[in-house]
Order: C-alpha cells, then structure tokens, then sequence
C-alpha cells in the first residue's frame, strides 16, 4: 500500500503543473518529440526537459532518444492507476451524500408530520 500511496503522490505532484498537464494533452494525441511539446510552452528548452523527467518519474510519460530525436509518449496505464484512485474517492463522497440525502428526508417528512 505504501508504494501505491508513494506513486500515486509522484503521479499527483506531476499533474500539479499546468505546463505538465498540456504536455500529457499533447501526449494524449500520440508520441511528441521534445521540440513539439516545447513549441506551445512560453519557457527554455531545460524546462522543458526537467518537466519531461517529472513526468517520466512519475511514471506518467516515457522518452528514448532515436539520433538527435527524443520521442516522448504518454503512459495511459499510470493515468488509470490515478483515475482508480479517484473514482474511488468519488464513490465514497456519492454515499455519503446519499446518506445525508435520506436523513435529511426523514427530518422533512418528520416536520410535516409532526
């Protein structure tokens, strides 16, 4: 469980950033080099690659340099581990307001009774 919390934090941490998160959006289209991921970012070159390697240690993205290309690709399954995670909490939230629903039922229709 602990290693699960430690990548999910990793995972989280990573799609804090927006520059992160249109990188992953790019990504979602299919394998990018560097160069096109950069080219709609408004930061250098080493941003952009120290972003790049958040994402790879985060297990989110994954890059291998062919000649003086890096391609970069998106790692989907990391992205259902999170989605999981989430839906999970999601489920939890939804019963709990179903709970609260059907109690505060009762107190109205024990108003209009009593």
């Amino acid at each position: 469980m602990l290693n699960q919390s430690t990548s999910l934090d990793l995972a989280f941490q990573a799609l804090a950033d927006p520059a992160r998160r249109a990188m992953l959006e790019r990504l979602s289209q299919g394998p990018a080099s560097v160069s096109e991921l950069a080219k709609p970012l408004q930061m250098s070159m080493p941003a952009v690659l120290q972003h790049l390697a958040v994402l790879e240690q985060a297990g989110l993205a994954s890059s291998r340099k062919t000649g003086r290309v890096r391609s970069c690709e998106l790692n989907a399954a990391r992205l259902e581990d999170v989605q999981k995670w989430l839906n999970a909490r999601r489920a939890e939230w939804e019963a709990r307001f179903d709970r609260l629903a059907a109690y505060l039922n009762t107190l109205d229709e024990g108003n209009k009774n009593g």
